[in-house]
């Protein structure tokens, strides 16, 4: 029985209007002037509306090349719901308002029994926004092609954890068929979320704020999640997706490819010039085979 996860989203975080979605995003494709590369085998991207990260996320997504994909792993960190574990949708669809996407029900089973994920109601699938958020993209980018996908929220997930699912999963990195789109915004800076680094020596908040995450986002580039986890546990740095991002450093740790990761973009919401702004940040990369 079919079983649709609406999108909750459409209408209040990005437009509901099939043709103009489908206009904004060709739009932002286009203009960020990236070359398809069968190499790339995986993304890191921003989940904000689209108005604040519509553009940054292109540069993430214009690298991909749908041509021999047939499966995209999504991974979003949970804001609502709190879990210890990865949970897997119940959906057998993720709608888009401009074309849906099949869920691989196959490859759910398969992870199910594992016996190392939980189920996600339709209830939290649609009150999650960081996945649906990579939807319309996927949709656009994978138009005419046939590609399922397999939604993961990412809980609260321990490092240990972290690294078990690394290990479990990282056997779908080595299948060039698959494709990984991993979402996280960077940086939360402002007391209306409870942070406020600032190192004086860079000037300007919103320089101090970019060198901060300029730094997590070389350390991503280098590979290492257990010094991925010493930056976030030395600066507390307010990286949404630093569970999902974890999962896929050990993905690729622990698989036989050698995929290195390279950031495209960087943008922040607003400039914060006074403790009183606020802001976020996001960064878009590709993951890669090295060759």
């Amino acid at each position: 029985m079919e079983k649709i996860r609406r999108a909750s989203h459409a209408g209040s975080w990005y437009t509901d209007n099939p043709t103009k979605l489908a206009e904004e995003l060709d739009g932002w494709l286009q203009a960020c002037g990236l070359e398809k590369s069968p190499d790339v085998r995986g993304i890191i991207a921003p989940h904000a509306g689209y108005y604040y990260s519509g553009r940054a996320a292109a540069y993430a997504f214009g690298n991909i090349d749908p041509s021999n994909i047939s499966r995209i792993f999504l991974l979003g960190p949970s804001h609502h719901y709190y879990t210890p574990k990865c949970a897997l949708s119940t959906a057998t669809v993720y709608k888009t308002p401009i074309g849906d996407l099949p869920i691989d029900l196959e490859v759910i089973e398969e992870l199910k029994a594992t016996g190392k994920f939980e189920s996600m109601n339709l209830q939290i699938d649609e009150e999650e926004h960081s996945m649906e958020m990579h939807l319309p993209y996927l949709a656009k980018v994978f138009e005419g092609f046939p590609v399922k996908v397999v939604p993961i929220l990412v809980g609260a997930v321990k490092s240990d954890n972290e690294a078990m699912y690394g290990r479990l999963l990282a056997k779908y990195v080595d299948d060039p068929n698959n494709f990984f789109s991993v979402s996280s915004d960077f940086c939360h800076w402002g007391s209306r979320f409870n942070y406020r680094h600032y190192d004086k020596t860079y000037g300007a908040i919103h320089k101090s704020i970019e060198a901060l995450d300029r730094m997590g986002m070389d350390i991503i580039e280098m590979g290492d999640p257990d010094t991925f986890k010493q930056y976030l546990t030395e600066y507390d740095n307010t990286i949404c997706g630093r569970h999902p991002i974890s999962v896929f450093l050990h993905m690729l740790k622990n698989c036989s490819a050698k995929i290195k990761i390279k950031f495209l973009r960087y943008e922040q919401s607003s400039q914060c010039k006074s403790m009183r702004d606020s802001s976020v940040s996001y960064a878009s990369a590709a993951a890669k085979v090295d060759s």
